[in-house]
């Protein structure tokens, strides 16, 4: 049986109540909770108290005693499932664990299951990469689910990408298979797992921080704390930090020099915005930049400037980097230190659930 004739069949099916009807009838025996001393759950049981807990009350495969019994008549469990599982059946665990392993990378690693769901999670500071038309794929079986962290998304160590779960307790086997099937396609045509996450490198930058208040001392510098704090969760660091005041000539003439020094990134913080006496968009195209794009549509961080010079990558900074905590730079910064080349198209597709923070 070929892909589309198995993805047919599994969606001829009637996923809801048809399945369920005959997964409980040959799969799940319903047993008292007083008769079932000296038994094993089927699933987890999860206890809610408002408030203070919410839980795994007991495990699958927990041997029930009489001193449980009050604590499953406390959650609402006067019966229980004792299962026996069918030739073409899988155990939600066990479903939700195969379809992760298939879809993920080795520098991803998985929570043990729980209540039918597995979790994937980063074991380096990286980029994710997610395909997108595999987990809309995925998501059309039916029965199944996957839920993913957006693409070109910053992941911490322990950072969540992704998360499989059956829906049922009982999972009809070939669903899971076409899922190990679709993935090992999209690893033999692209040469990568649909959920991978790529390791960042880390990156020297150079900072210009712009302004004659802070040229002159009048207020204390703050941007470079902020841009330094962002680029050391990520691995890389700001490798020398000048300070120009609101002379286009002199910011030109510090850009350059910064460039010479051979560092990953320049960043040049403030005079983005339209006054007067906003030197900084100005310098950076006579510097020699090529200017992707000055404007992001995305907010908070829409003035965001972004180009390239001799090669080297160049931002102009708004004030929202050093107060917000995820503006557009945030966004754009993994790309930028993984050396992905930014173009116009990818500013213009931030606008589509560029509202960030609401």
């Amino acid at each position: 049986m070929n892909e589309q004739q198995l993805k047919q069949q599994i969606r001829n099916e009637n996923e809801a109540a048809e399945y369920n009807s005959k997964a409980q009838s040959t799969s799940l025996q319903e047993v008292s909770v007083y008769s079932a001393i000296g038994l094993r759950l089927a699933h987890d049981l999860t206890q809610i108290i408002p408030g203070q807990f919410k839980g795994r009350l007991f495990k699958k495969g927990h041997l029930i005693t009489e001193e449980d019994i009050p604590k499953l008549l406390d959650i609402g469990k006067e019966h229980i499932y004792v299962m026996e599982l069918g030739e073409h059946d899988l155990h939600e665990d066990e479903a939700a664990r195969r379809m992760a392993q298939a879809l993920m990378d080795d520098q991803l690693v998985l929570s043990e299951p729980h209540e039918g769901k597995v979790s994937v999670k980063s074991s380096v500071v990286g980029i994710a990469k997610i395909a997108k038309e595999i987990v809309d794929e995925v998501n059309r079986i039916g029965e199944i689910a996957l839920a993913t962290i957006r693409n070109n998304q910053a992941v911490m160590v322990n950072g969540q990408l992704a998360a499989t779960r059956a829906i049922p307790l009982v999972v009809n086997k070939q669903k899971v298979e076409l899922v190990e099937q679709i993935a090992k396609q999209y690893r033999a045509a692209h040469g990568a797992a649909p959920i991978s996450v790529v390791a960042l490198p880390q990156r020297q930058i150079g900072l210009l921080t712009t302004g004659s208040e802070v040229y002159n001392g009048r207020i204390k510098d703050k941007f470079g704390p902020a841009v330094k704090a962002k680029l050391e969760a990520l691995g890389s660091i700001v490798a020398e930090q000048r300070f120009a005041p609101d002379d286009r000539d002199i910011i030109v003439r510090e850009i350059r020099e910064l460039v010479a020094c051979g560092y990953d990134m320049i960043a040049v913080t403030g005079g983005m915005s339209v006054d007067p006496d906003d030197r900084t968009p100005g310098a950076i195209a006579a510097s020699g930049a090529e200017i992707v794009s000055y404007g992001t549509p995305m907010l908070p961080g829409s003035m965001l400037l972004v180009g390239y010079i001799e090669g080297v990558p160049i931002v102009g900074l708004p004030g929202c980097v050093m107060h917000d905590p995820y503006t557009s730079f945030d966004v754009l910064l993994p790309r930028l230190l993984l050396g992905e080349r930014i173009d116009k198209e990818d500013i213009v597709a931030l606008g589509y659930g560029g509202l960030l923070g609401c």
